[in-house]
């Protein structure tokens, strides 16, 4: 059995986010042999988002608060959530969601999340659309007015 402590994650920044985007996170899952679910904890310095508005295709995600405030917008608007509160994202424009840290402390989050070899994440505030295939170099990031119709480019 593999055992990972959720009081003691070690957290990594991507150095490449832009401001507003600026999240540590350590990934559960692998640390703990799992194939079916993902796990991240997140730290969420004061100003910053884990990642832009978005809803996806077929994941079901949760949030649950380990420390911390956090506002969270989904379709229905905005919520401050606190310690211990757990919320689920369906798959599909209903589970569209965000968390940012408005506070002034440093909040953790633990996002767990099915995990389908394929993949489609929409962000309707952009407008793009992100294809993820379980091969890297199918993977794609499009915008949605970039649309073909099907028999485009064929012979």
């Amino acid at each position: 059995m593999q055992r990972f402590n959720l009081h003691a994650p070690t957290f990594e920044y991507d150095g490449e986010d832009p401001e507003g985007f600026h999240a540590g996170r350590d990934r559960v899952g692998p640390k703990i042999g799992a194939s079916q679910l993902g796990g991240s904890i997140y730290e969420l310095p004061p100003g910053q988002s884990i990642c832009p508005y978005h809803y996806e295709y077929p994941d079901e995600e949760w949030l649950i608060v380990l420390a911390g405030e956090v506002v969270l917008r989904t379709p229905g608007g905005e919520d401050v959530l606190s310690p211990g509160d757990t919320v689920c994202f369906p798959s599909g424009p209903e589970g569209a969601h965000k968390v940012t840290n408005r506070a002034q402390e440093t909040a953790r989050v633990l996002m767990l999340s099915t995990r389908p070899v394929t993949s489609v994440a929409v962000y309707p505030d952009s407008g793009k659309v992100f294809a993820v295939t379980g091969n890297p170099d199918d993977d794609t990031m499009v915008r949605k007015e970039s649309r073909v119709d099907y028999y485009d480019g064929e012979v």
